[in-house]
């Protein structure tokens, strides 16, 4: 095959463009044998095609990826996808039911941990869906799957991201996206893309009564405000690095900084890797696919592998990682308080530094309830610059009238 499209600056994007170019060239070879043409119609008669090794005699060729041995990309992507959901949903149901036996078992838990679960949660959502969503792009397009994928598809990234984005925030100490805010910003930053899907599935099948089609460079603008997503979750979680790694301070030290640091790291990992894996399918989906002459075939495939993909990354990099935080108790919203416990100083050796004081040491502090209580003193006005000058203080138990001996 010609990878010559490749420019220079695209090395380093090597093993995500070799994830992509390997199943694809299978795809490639099950074309070339297959007596099925890719761009033919699903109202075609199925009794005149020959039967597809794995699929059952008569299946509709819409879903011929799902079972053709020939074409492995479509098998293997459809497994590596269920483990993922299924996964997924077992950390869902295990988040749910570790947050109700906190909820049972401790009220000030319950209270403080609530924003931390409802993130994950949408999170985990948002994960499963993008695994689910993957069958839409293994089955051929239809008018049934076209809205499916135009809408899911930005929907739910956008979803995943802004969880993201809202948990930097949180770590970089925004007052809006602490607690209950953590999942209100997610929220609010995922219903703009529900505006933007639904808004062109209005515009494209109610007003102008077309039908459910669009070409690659749509699908990519489409996603645009998904993109601005990831890059601003990328450069707050950079941030966030740099701040933990760069800065110390004396209220976050010990494990609130190993803590810190570990979440700086996954956040920042995750959001790179999925920067990765959009610009390495954008440029096949827009450029690559018609360079090698595969723009028809390898479509769906590159989407089918970009979302298998990224789903793995979101997955692995923060879903399971945060429930394991947060199960394990290290996840709080603020950071721990100080502790100079095992501190040494320099003079602790030194004598009577660690015996108790009454306050007599300082001869600018008398006592009052010893020296000067129940007797009249004089006033008397002395320089604050006079050697002898000192500070004197008023006992708060007894009367004003009582100890300055007025009657």
């Amino acid at each position: 095959m010609n990878v010559a499209f490749l420019s220079e600056k695209h090395k380093s994007l090597f093993p995500l463009l070799l994830l992509f170019y390997v199943p694809l060239t299978c795809l490639c070879q099950s074309n070339n044998s297959s007596s099925v043409s890719p761009t033919s119609s699903p109202s075609l008669n199925v009794t005149s095609l020959k039967p597809v090794p794995g699929c059952r005699a008569g299946l509709d060729p819409v879903y011929r990826y799902l079972c053709d041995r020939r074409a492995a990309w479509g098998i293997v992507i459809e497994t590596v996808a269920s483990a993922g959901f299924l996964l997924s949903i077992i950390l869902m149901a295990g988040l749910l039911l570790w947050s109700l036996w906190i909820s049972v078992s401790s009220q000030h838990q319950r209270s403080s941990i609530g924003g931390a679960v409802a993130s994950i949660f949408m999170f985990l959502l948002a994960t499963a869906g993008i695994f689910a969503i993957t069958f839409s792009f293994i089955v051929r397009l239809t008018p049934q799957t076209c809205p499916t994928r135009i809408f899911l598809f930005g929907v739910l990234f956008s979803l995943a991201f802004s969880c993201l984005l809202a948990r930097c925030l949180a770590l970089l100490g925004f007052a809006a996206a602490r607690g209950w805010g953590e999942p209100a910003v997610a929220l609010g930053l995922f219903t703009v893309q529900v505006i933007i899907a639904t808004e062109w599935l209005i515009l494209i099948l109610v007003r102008d009564k077309k039908p459910c089609e669009y070409s690659q460079e749509e699908f990519v603008m489409l996603q645009i405000y998904v993109m601005c997503l990831l890059a601003i979750g990328l450069i707050s979680s950079l941030h966030f690095l740099c701040r933990s790694c760069f800065t110390y301070s004396y209220s976050y030290t010990g494990p609130a900084r190993q803590h810190g640091r570990t979440q700086a790291t996954l956040l920042c990992l995750t959001l790179l890797l999925s920067a990765c894996i959009w610009v390495v399918w954008i440029t096949m989906l827009i450029k690559g696919n018609a360079d090698l002459g595969h723009r028809p075939q390898w479509d769906d495939p590159v989407i089918s592998i970009a979302l298998v993909t990224n789903g793995w990354v979101l997955l692995m990099g923060h879903g399971l990682c945060q429930v394991a935080f947060l199960c394990r108790g290290e996840a709080r919203s603020k950071d721990n308080p100080l502790s100079f416990a095992g501190w040494t100083s320099p003079s602790a050796d030194m004598s009577g530094l660690g015996d108790p004081k009454d306050g007599k040491e300082n001869g600018s502090f008398e006592n009052d309830g010893e020296n000067r209580r129940g007797r009249k003193t004089e006033p008397t006005l002395q320089s604050p610059y006079d050697s002898e000058f000192s500070m004197t203080t008023t006992n708060i138990r007894e009367p004003y009238d009582e100890y300055y001996g007025h009657d």
